[in-house]
């Protein structure tokens, strides 16, 4: 095969063997392969919602929807029972088009924004484009270009609007909104112990946008809490950008399993008229998987801005815990916490104004359900029970102390994947089902919880969006999806499939998709597209074509990816195995400490299942692929399980974790031990570059040089075990490319070569060139 090259890839490694004679004469559909990509399929399905917006009343909304010919802004007003257009969309094209004098014109239903902000009720659109705003008065509809100057992200406006906070030169400084004189507030910031900010990534460096810091004015506008990042000691990672003549080199802290110098953060209180600065909290790892108060954003105040909130979690993710702490004295008192053995995966907390308490997630009886803690971290209640977990909080009601969320598992006899909209109070009053269609649901509730707007939809059930009361009740159906332009073009929708897994008990879910003109009286090789998790599943639960085709990057998500590989004549399989999440805390920790598992014997086992009963799947012929951690799993896979696995293309994959960063590694495996006497580590069995002699079939591993996610260290290192084991294998390096490649055509087709080379034993269209999806709009 030859090394694959190309505009977007330029420098490429390469070591391959010929290939054997082609078994067939035919030529791969590579352009029908390519209608199924995203952006070719989303504009075929009218009358979806892609955004719904409530307006600051906390009953009206408006939501994006697609139309036959583009696009439209509906305005919905539950309480007058009103559901019209926004605004006049062609008097609104019409004045854009005037203001451009001629050199730009304008379509009713292609309007040049996604999203804007209504002012003076809602009589004035302002939207951005390009590197201006335009106001539109919706009165007379003219449009002007707007003397209205974003603000930047590096900047932190204080309450009054009047005061912005910012970094400079690492340290903590503010000034008129309006500009003027600077007042400097901290002195002793500077490189790698900085207030507000920590060392940019090469990629926020390369893209010059502003940062925003960690840093939130007190409610009077008297005190700024600001995170202190101190990064001295952290081992730096390097990367470099070869597509000038003399390459740019880029460093970065980064510390891996084990380390004992890494990220650590301390919050501050600066009083802004002394220029006073407090340590009040003391050093903590600076966690990026915490999704609790205050997480990387530094904390939330009280509104008599005497004290603020804030959570960290301990080192490998043991334990969780919510403070309050008094700005003045520094006094810190812990209102509740979550720990487990092995982690705590996400927690969230939310206080009750007065004396109710704090909500929390856990999952400390075996399923991640909701607690109330009362003032001094006690557990009062638990809120929600069963063999069934809470997925996401939508809104917390502080007036009537109402929480609405979705759930999963819950309901009888329907796929345990989909999600559903619920209610419950703190008063430890029953759960309260809002969206009883068997489907999965997108749910926005209002602010003060008295609507919902729900749009569901199953793989073979197009999207339908309805209006809801808070308890649930249907006031009006909004919009029904119509996919009959994408089924005219003989579009097969994936099938939902349940197997058992490894244990011949446990039921596992997942898709297969095949090509649109499949027949059953043929044989098809086998594509197992995996993403192991832990934190995400990835089997399709919604209509798969339910995406904005104006959004960046659509298209090269992970669907549109299967769909095209289907079309040109595979049977592509997506299972969540054990080890996923949005199941029980015991089947998520399968393979706790184990993480070369990647759930690899449920994917074989799941797979036989299917061909048993399948006989146009041949067993003979696998092939598997995924990114990051399923670029990890993929090779994992054609390395641990060679007999079975025949091919694997790897893009961006953490092949060993010890090269990875800490927090993920630590988190899903313990901390980094080191056995001195076997001179080994409890990592190593988890490393590809270790099971490198085992390949014997057709490996391609691809990264970005610019990938400050998952270091390009991680598959070079692999390249070097598998030359020095003398294996035969395929390899590029995308330029300048970051982690998430898929936005990048080449790197699709590639792809699609590869599996058609060697599953398929056919030659593919030589250089096809894939076009990409439109450029969006400006936000």
């Amino acid at each position: 095969m030859p090394i694959p090259q190309g505009r977007l890839a330029l420098s490429t490694i390469a070591l391959t063997a010929a290939i054997g004679p082609s078994l067939a004469a035919q030529q791969p559909d590579y352009a029908k392969a390519e209608r199924m990509l995203t952006w070719n399929t989303a504009p075929l399905v009218a009358n979806d919602i892609l955004s719904v917006t409530w307006l600051s009343d906390s009953t009206r909304f408006w939501y994006r929807v697609s139309r036959p010919a583009g696009h439209e802004f509906v305005l919905v007003d539950p309480v007058a029972n009103v559901q019209r257009p926004l605004f006049d969309h062609l008097k609104l094209a019409s004045a854009l088009t005037r203001m451009e004098a001629g050199k730009k014109s304008y379509e009713a239903t292609k309007l040049p924004f996604q999203t804007f902000t209504l002012l003076g009720v809602d009589k004035t659109l302002r939207f951005k484009s390009g590197d201006r705003y335009i106001d539109c008065d919706l009165t007379r509809y003219e449009c002007t270009p707007s003397t209205y100057k974003a603000r930047s992200a590096a900047e932190v406006p204080s309450p009054d609007s009047q005061w912005v906070a910012y970094v400079k030169d690492h340290n903590i400084w503010v000034k008129r909104a309006g500009g003027g004189d600077e007042t400097q507030l901290t002195t002793d910031g500077v490189r790698f112990n900085s207030y507000g900010v920590g060392e940019p990534r090469p990629s926020q460096v390369r893209s010059k946008d502003p940062i925003q810091p960690s840093m939130v004015w007190s409610p009077d506008g008297k005190r700024l809490l600001v995170v202190r990042i101190d990064e001295r000691g952290v081992e730096m990672f390097p990367l470099y950008s070869s597509t000038t003549i003399r390459p740019s080199a880029y460093l970065m802290p980064y510390a891996l399993p084990g380390d004992t110098a890494y990220e650590r953060a301390t919050r501050y209180v600066i009083d802004v008229a002394s220029k006073a600065a407090r340590a009040v909290t003391p050093p903590a790892i600076y966690s990026p998987g915490f999704g609790g108060i205050g997480g990387r954003g530094g904390g939330e105040w009280a509104k008599d801005s005497k004290s603020f909130l804030y959570g960290d979690m301990t080192r490998a993710d043991k334990v969780a815990s919510l403070y309050r702490v008094d700005a003045a004295s520094g006094t810190r008192k812990r209102l509740a916490f979550d720990s487990s053995a092995t982690y705590v995966d996400q927690e969230e907390f939310h206080v009750f104004p007065g004396a109710r308490g704090t909500m929390a997630m856990s999952e400390r009886d075996g399923w991640k359900h909701l607690y109330l803690f009362d003032t001094a971290g006690t557990v009062v209640r638990q809120l929600t029970s069963g063999p069934w977990l809470v997925a996401e909080i939508l809104r917390n009601v502080d007036t009537t102390g109402t929480i609405y969320f979705t759930g999963q598992g819950r309901e009888k006899g329907r796929d345990p994947y989909y999600q559903k909209a619920y209610r419950v109070k703190l008063d430890g009053s029953p759960v309260e089902l809002l969206t009883p269609e068997d489907a999965e649901h997108t749910v926005h509730v209002a602010p003060g919880g008295r609507f919902l707007v729900d749009i569901y939809s199953r793989v073979d059930m197009p999207p339908v969006a309805v209006l809801r009361s808070g308890d649930g009740r249907v006031l009006r159906t909004l919009e029904k999806a119509d996919v009959s332009a994408l089924m005219a073009t003989g579009y097969r929708p994936p099938e939902p499939i349940k197997v058992k897994a490894r244990d011949g008990v446990t039921d596992l879910y997942g898709a297969i998709w095949k090509p649109n003109n499949f027949d059953s009286t043929k044989v098809y090789p086998i594509i197992d597209n995996i993403y192991p998790g832990p934190q995400l599943t990835t089997g399709p639960k919604a209509f798969v074509p339910h995406d904005d085709p104006n959004a960046l990057n659509v298209g090269y998500s992970q669907y549109s990816q299967v769909k095209a590989l289907a079309e040109l004549g595979f049977i592509v399989v997506n299972v969540d195995a054990m080890g996923t999440t949005h199941r029980s805390k015991a089947f998520r920790e399968t393979w706790y400490a184990n993480m070369g598992d990647n759930g690899l014997p449920d994917h074989i086992t799941a797979i036989k299942q299917l061909a048993a009963t399948r006989p146009y799947m041949d067993l003979t012929r696998v092939g598997i692929y995924g990114i990051s951690g399923g670029g990890f799993a993929s090779t994992d896979a054609i390395l641990r399980y060679p007999e079975f696995f025949k091919v694997a293309v790897s893009t961006s994959g953490n092949h060993d974790n010890r090269s990875y960063n800490m927090h993920w590694g630590e988190k899903y495996t313990g901390v980094l031990t080191r056995d001195t006497v076997r001179k080994t580590d409890n990592f190593e069995s988890q490393s590809n570059p270790a099971m490198a002699a085992n390949l014997r079939g057709k490996l391609f591993l691809i990264h970005g040089d610019m990938d400050d996610n998952v270091s390009p260290v991680n598959t070079l290192r692999l390249a070097d075990a598998l030359i020095k084991a003398g294996k035969t294998f395929d390899m590029l390096i995308v330029p300048d490319a970051g982690h998430m490649m898929y936005y990048i055509p080449y790197v699709h087709r590639v792809h699609w070569d590869y599996f058609v080379r060697n599953l398929r034993h056919e030659e593919p269209p030589a250089d096809y060139v894939i076009k990409g999806p439109p450029a969006p709009p400006p936000e």
